[in-house]
């Protein structure tokens, strides 16, 4: 007898064959019988009518720190995420000493917008190694997690204060490549690093990383060489519209995937009609990857919502020059200076100057997505510049006092955007591109910022339902077998006898995101953005059911993926 038997199923099995009519037979953890099953389960799941695949693999999350609070990894799995990829961008929680962590913690705050109060009081942070950090994870969470280990940990560590200053000695590299080498020993899926312009951290200064000379990266890549199913993530410096990297950065990105004869992934490419060129000249990295031996891709999204942005957070606001400083204040100076109509006079007068990033301080053109004081009722969902016209105040103004009445809560966006046909069929050209690859969820991180960790039914429901510009079975593969090979993960991202069951069933004709909302259920009462799934049935993790219709069952079947175990080494062609 079974374990469980998922009947009457359309089986897609993640390699991109056409669905099939069938049955799935799972036994201790794993898929016995694919097909016809007459042996009885102790459990059953009858699929009539629905789609039988893969559990999905996110590749780029910041979901590091959330499972000690949340051992669900909440929203992902309720949208069919079975396995998560952690630690990305350098930013990882290990190892630390006696001062790292509380800097990190900081850092993070900042540069991923998680809130400091539920980092502080979320967890313990009494871990050292990274071996000791997935010990604590392993076996607690409700899916599969893999992480990196980060550039920026290890410098704090190696570097202290000097980290975020300097280039590293190199003794300072050798002894950073030992906590590397420690850490890839202990399972680490690799080396995560950034040079991206927009990271900084707590202090306003670029995070440790962005000190790195290019000769620290490629010996870091290296040590990630030495170990068995390791991979590279790298967040570059990103070009200006109108072209491709430029070739100091091409090259950086080219040299570590040499150096460590390991794939290298890159994010985030966003893709329109308009930029579909745009993005062609940033995908050819990867043609030049290839022609030295390396592999470089991109990280794209199915959709890319407008971001949120907020005066609490000041992600991405940050960058225009004159609101840098404003933005590593304490939030109550910040509140203090948004209530004088003197300093926030000055405040609007350094904005205003004129930058690459000026379109952020159009005002008039700021589209309110969501409010929190009872004064601020009804004008989420409308244009600043239309409150200020039926107040009869100025834009600026206007939206500083509604930002004041949310003690700077509010949360806002570019004006939105139509999507068109031609966009959707730009997208799905970069979808299926070989140089680029579905995942930059970003999930766990910037909680009042963005939705992505929605990606998967967003794919589901908008690529292959509304738009039809992908079938079913591509749009599957690309969200199971296609990121399980970039890591070269073991037994998963496909359906296949032997293989681990980890399984989601759901319907393709009502698969669909829920209305987006702020929760505000985070460690110390901090809010997070938060949006589930209709359509998805089960999800399974290893044969064992972690949510079922929207809700999760309380079985943490999640185990740490370790490289070299459960990870081989990925080709580079």
């Amino acid at each position: 007898m079974h374990d469980l038997v998922i009947r009457n199923g359309s089986i897609v099995d993640g390699t991109g064959a056409a669905a099939r009519s069938g049955d799935v037979g799972i036994t201790d953890g794993r898929i016995r019988e694919l097909g016809t099953v007459t042996e009885a389960g102790r459990q059953e799941i009858d699929a009539d009518g629905r789609v039988v695949a893969p559990g999905f693999v996110d590749v780029h999350t910041h979901l590091d720190v959330q499972g000690f609070w949340d051992t669900s990894l909440s929203p992902s799995p309720l949208h069919g995420v079975t396995t998560a990829f952690a630690g990305n961008c350098g930013f990882t929680v290990a190892p630390l000493d006696e001062q790292a962590g509380d800097y990190l913690m900081r850092m993070l705050s900042r540069v991923e917008g998680m809130p400091l109060e539920s980092l502080q009081s979320g967890a313990s942070w009494d871990w050292r190694t990274t071996s000791e950090f997935f010990d604590r994870l392993d076996g607690t969470l409700a899916i599969n997690t893999g992480y990196m280990v980060g550039h920026s940990a290890i410098r704090r560590v190696v570097l202290g204060e000097e980290a975020t200053e300097r280039a590293a000695t190199p003794a300072e590299i050798e002894r950073m490549a030992d906590l590397l080498r420690a850490g890839l020993r202990a399972g680490g899926l690799g080396f995560s690093s950034t040079w991206s312009q927009s990271h900084h951290d707590a202090a306003g200064r670029p995070v440790p990383s962005r000190a790195a000379a290019p000769e620290e990266l490629y010996a870091l890549a290296r040590v990630a060489g030495e170990f068995e199913g390791t991979s590279l993530e790298f967040l570059p410096i990103l070009p200006p519209a109108g072209g491709g990297f430029d070739p100091d950065t091409a090259e950086l990105m080219i040299a570590m995937s040499v150096a460590a004869r390991r794939p290298l992934n890159w994010n985030i490419l966003s893709v329109t009609a308009k930029t579909f060129e745009d993005a062609q000249a940033r995908l050819a990295v990867g043609d030049l990857a290839r022609a030295r031996g390396g592999k470089v891709v991109a990280l794209t999204m199915p959709d890319t919502p407008p971001a949120r942005f907020s005066f609490r957070a000041g992600f991405v606001l940050d960058m225009v020059p004159g609101l840098h400083d404003y933005f590593f204040l304490p939030v109550e100076e910040r509140l203090a200076i948004l209530r004088d109509p003197a300093r926030r006079a000055q405040l609007r007068i350094a904005a205003e100057k004129p930058s690459p990033y000026s379109h952020l301080v159009n005002w008039r053109s700021r589209h309110l997505v969501e409010t929190f004081s009872p004064r601020n009722a009804g004008l989420a969902g409308r244009l600043v510049g239309d409150i200020a016209d039926e107040r009869g105040g100025d834009p600026f103004e206007v939206l500083m006092d509604i930002i004041v009445e949310d003690e700077l809560k509010t949360t806002f966006s570019n004006p939105p955007g139509t999507v068109r046909p031609e966009d959707w069929e730009a997208r799905a050209k970069v979808w299926r591109d070989p140089r680029a690859v579905i995942g930059a969820s970003d999930a766990g991180a910037h909680l009042d910022m963005l939705e992505f960790f929605a990606y998967s039914t967003m794919l589901l429901e908008q690529g292959v339902r509304e738009q039809g510009v992908i079938g079913l079975e591509e749009a599957v593969r690309l969200i199971t077998q296609v990121p399980a090979e970039l890591y070269g993960l073991r037994d998963r991202g496909v359906l296949a006898t032997d293989a681990i069951a980890d399984v989601v069933v759901f319907d393709p004709a009502t698969i669909a995101r829920t209305p987006i909302e702020t929760r505000f259920d985070l460690p110390g009462g901090a809010g997070r953005l938060y949006g589930e799934a209709v359509g998805v049935g089960h999800v399974l993790v290893a044969g064992t059911e972690i949510a079922r219709d929207g809700a999760f069952t309380g079985a943490r079947p999640g185990r740490v993926i370790r490289s070299g175990r459960d990870t081989a080494t990925a080709p580079l062609i």
